[in-house]
């Protein structure tokens, strides 16, 4: 998103611990199977989601692709960046959501690409309205583990932030496009 933060919930330390990435890897396989049967690839969002999603399609035994943020400036000059098809069914595997802006140039990457994007999972969203809207608006159903919401209330009752910086905090995801600008 670009925007100052007083928070950052970084995912990419995730793969340094194996129960918590197997779980996300299961819980990840299981909704996308309930939800969207068998797709045919599963793509990862450079770079936080390319472990994760490589995870999922390797437990769900499915071909992966991941895709950049733009082009390569050399070589095949791809944005997608493995095997795919026209017409192939794929589930984007994401780690964070802020306002969906670079997830969504992933979709529309594999969409030109001539896939059938049939929905998104990631780990965390910070539940902006802002990321509701350009999901909504991109027609891509989005399913997370975990939300904002619940991170703080969990921090809180762990003890790992105060209620007062609870707050501080709730009030900063109300309006966090102009957070820290004065």
């Amino acid at each position: 998103s670009g925007w100052k933060s007083p928070i950052y919930c970084d995912n990419r330390i995730i793969l340094s611990f194996p129960p918590i990435r197997n779980y996300i890897r299961e819980e990840f396989s299981k909704y996308v199977e309930k939800e969207y049967g068998k797709p045919d690839v599963i793509a990862g969002v450079a770079t936080g989601a390319i472990g994760i999603g490589m995870l999922v399609a390797e437990y769900m035994g499915l071909p992966f692709v991941y895709v950049r943020p733009e082009p390569k400036k050399h070589g095949r000059q791809n944005q997608v960046e493995g095997f795919l098809q026209k017409g192939q069914n794929v589930v984007v595997v994401e780690d964070l959501i802020s306002t969906g802006n670079s997830s969504l140039q992933a979709v529309e990457a594999l969409r030109a690409a001539g896939a059938n994007v049939k929905g998104m999972v990631a780990i965390f969203t910070y539940g902006f309205d802002v990321s509701v809207e350009n999901f909504k608006n991109a027609n891509i159903n989005l399913h997370t583990l975990g939300n904002y919401e619940t991170m703080l209330e969990l921090a809180t009752a762990k003890q790992y932030i105060t209620e007062q910086e609870q707050e501080a905090l709730k009030d900063w995801s109300k309006s966090p496009s102009t957070w820290g600008n004065d």
